[in-house]
C-alpha cells in the first residue's frame, strides 16, 4: 500500500473526525447545557485514563503485525501472540470496566461538582461511561492489527462512519428521546458496540489462516515473553503520557464547577486538534519504519522520518500557530458567544502552542519505536512526569485553566530544547541540526513572521467576518508553510511540473 495514499486517507479521515467533533460542540452546549457538556468532557478524560490499563499491548500488536508482514515472524508465532494478547485485552477490559462501574457513586457524589443535574442520572451516566470506555478500549487490539497491516484506507473510512454515528447521529436520538445526558451516553454505548464489531470483523480477516499453520496455536502466554520488555516499556511511557496530557483535566474536574469545567474542556479539545492533525502521519510511519528497519533499510527509515517531520510541521505546526494567534476570533466565529470567547481564549492559546511543540517533540519516539528500543523515550518521559505533574497540579490549583496552560507550554518547550537533541545525538548522530533547522524551525518561523504581520489587520465585527478572515489567514499561512518545506516543494514540482527537485 502506498505510503502517500495511506497518509492522505488518514488526513481526510482525521480532518473529518476532528472537524465534525469540534464543530458540533456548540450544539451540545446549546441543547444540553454547559453542565451536561461537562459530563461529556469528563467522559473523554476517562477514556484517556483507562488507557493506563493498556500495558503497552496496543502498540505492541501493531508493531508485531508490521514485523509479521515484513517477514520477521512466522504465521504461527503471530497467531499465538495474538491469542495471548486477546486474553489479556479481554481480562483487562472486564476488570477495568467493572472497577469504574462500581466507583460511579463515589465519582458522581464526591468528585464532580454538580450544581443542577439530577444526581441519580449522573450516577447512571457514569456507569454507562464505564461500559462504553471498556468496549472502546477493546477496539485497540483489532485496530492494532489493521494498522500494522497498513489497511489504513479502510480504517480511515470506518473512522468516518463511526464519527458520524457518534457526533451527528446522536442528535437524532436526542431529538427523539430528549436532550439529556442519559440519552447521549446510551447512544455512545450503542456506537461503541458497533465500532468494536466492525474492527473485530476486519481484524480477524487480516489474521493468517489457521488452515495453513505449521502447528497448534494453543493457549500459552509464552509468545508474549519475547516482546515483554518492549511492551512494558511502552506501558510505562503510555502511562506517563496519560499523566502528562490528562493530569490537568483530572485536577480541574475536581476543582471547577462542572459547567466551568465544560468550557475548559472545550478549549482543550480545540487545541487537541493540533495533535489530531499529526496523528495520521504517526499512524502511517510507525509500522512503515518498523518494517523498513526489519528489512535492514536504515537510510530509508531516516528519509521517511524527516519527510514526515516536515509534513507535520506544515499541517500541525501551522494549525497550532493560527489557533494561538487568533484564539478569540476562532472561538467567537465558532460559538457566537463573546463571553465564552474572552474567557476561553487565553487557555486555548497556551494549549495550542504547547501542542504545536509536542507534535514535533514526539518524533524521536517514532524512531525509537521502529528500532524497538525505547530506553531514551522512557528516560525522557520519566523526567517529564517528575517535572510536569507537580507543576500542573500547583498551577491549576492556584490559577485554574490558565495556570495549567502555562505549565503545559513551559515543560513541553524545555523537552524539545533539551531532550530531543540529546536523543537524536544518541540514536542518529548528525541528524538533529538539519532536522531542527530545515524540517522544523524554518517552517515554524516563516509562519510566525507571517502571522505577526497579518494579525495587525484583524477588523471583524460579525461571526461571518471573523470566520472569513480566519479562513484567509489560515490559507495564507498554509501556503507559506508549504513553500518553506523542501519536501513539499519537491512533491509540487514532481506532480505539477513533471520533474524532480
Amino acid at each position: 500500500m502506498s505510503l502517500n495514499k495511506n497518509i492522505l486517507a488518514n488526513y481526510i479521515s482525521q480532518l473529518y473526525v476532528t472537524g465534525v467533533g469540534i464543530l458540533i460542540l456548540p450544539l451540545y452546549i446549546k441543547y444540553m447545557g454547559a453542565e451536561a457538556y461537562g459530563l461529556v468532557g469528563f467522559f473523554t478524560m476517562l477514556q484517556a485514563w483507562f488507557s493506563l490499563l493498556d500495558m503497552g499491548l496496543t502498540p505492541t500488536i501493531g508493531r508485531e503485525t508490521a514485523r509479521y508482514h515484513g517477514g520477521s515472524m512466522s504465521a504461527l508465532a503471530y497467531r499465538q501472540l495474538f491469542r495471548a494478547l486477546s486474553l489479556i485485552f479481554l481480562a483487562t477490559a472486564v476488570v477495568g470496566g467493572s472497577g469504574l462501574f462500581l466507583l460511579a457513586d463515589l465519582i458522581a457524589e464526591q468528585w464532580l461538582n454538580i450544581e443542577s443535574l439530577d444526581m441519580n442520572a449522573v450516577v447512571i451516566a457514569v456507569e454507562i461511561m464505564a461500559i462504553s470506555v471498556a468496549l472502546r478500549w477493546m477496539c485497540g487490539l483489532y485496530r492494532g492489527v489493521v494498522t500494522g497491516s497498513e489497511r489504513l484506507v479502510w480504517l480511515s473510512s470506518y473512522n468516518v462512519l463511526i464519527a458520524t454515528l457518534r457526533f451527528v447521529a446522536v442528535f437524532v436520538s436526542m431529538l427523539q428521546f430528549g436532550f439529556t445526558p442519559l440519552v447521549f451516553f446510551i447512544h455512545q454505548l450503542v456506537v461503541a458496540l458497533v465500532e468494536l464489531t466492525g474492527l473485530c470483523w476486519m481484524g480477524n480477516r487480516l489474521l493468517p489462516s489457521k488452515a495453513g499453520l505449521q502447528g497448534k496455536i494453543g493457549w500459552s502466554f509464552k509468545p508474549i515473553k519475547p516482546v515483554l520488555k518492549f511492551a512494558l516499556t511502552i506501558a510505562f511511557t503510555s502511562s506517563v503520557w496519560v499523566l502528562v496530557t490528562q493530569a490537568d483535566k483530572l485536577v480541574l474536574s475536581g476543582i471547577l464547577p462542572l459547567a466551568e469545567y465544560g468550557f475548559f474542556t472545550l478549549a482543550v479539545l480545540v487545541a487537541s486538534g493540533v495533535m489530531i492533525l499529526s496523528a495520521p502521519v504517526s499512524t502511517v510511519i510507525m509500522p512503515r519504519m518498523a518494517k523498513l528497519h526489519a528489512e535492514g533499510k536504515h537510510e530509508e527509515v531516516i528519509q521517511v522520518y524527516r519527510k514526515a517531520t516536515q509534513l507535520v510541521s506544515i499541517v500541525a505546526g501551522s494549525a497550532s500557530l493560527i489557533i494561538a494567534f487568533f484564539s478569540g476570533q476562532l472561538l467567537y466565529a465558532w460559538t457566537g458567544d463573546k463571553e465564552i470567547a474572552d474567557n476561553t481564549a487565553p487557555i486555548l492559546t497556551l494549549y495550542a502552542l504547547g501542542n504545536g511543540i509536542l507534535a514535533i517533540s514526539a518524533f524521536p519516539y517514532y524512531l525509537q519505536y521502529a528500532l524497538g528500543n525505547l530506553r531514551y523515550h522512557l528516560m525522557g518521559n520519566l523526567i517529564t512526569v517528575i517535572t510536569l505533574i507537580p507543576a500542573i497540579i500547583l498551577a491549576a490549583s492556584e490559577y485554574g485553566g490558565v495556570g495549567a496552560g502555562w505549565a503545559w507550554l513551559s515543560i513541553n518547550s524545555l523537552y524539545l530544547i533539551l531532550w530531543v537533541g540529546y536523543v537524536h545525538q544518541k540514536l542518529q548522530p548528525g541528524v538533529h541540526k538539519v532536522w531542527i533547522m530545515k524540517d522544523v524551525l524554518w517552517i515554524y518561523v516563516s509562519v510566525i513572521l507571517l502571522l505577526l504581520l497579518t494579525s495587525t489587520y484583524i477588523s471583524y465585527q460579525t461571526r461571518l467576518e471573523a470566520f472569513l478572515e480566519l479562513v484567509v489567514f489560515s490559507l495564507i499561512a498554509l501556503i507559506v508553510a508549504t513553500a518553506s518545506s523542501s519536501v513539499a516543494r519537491g512533491i509540487i514540482k514532481q506532480k505539477i511540473f513533471g520533474f524532480k527537485s
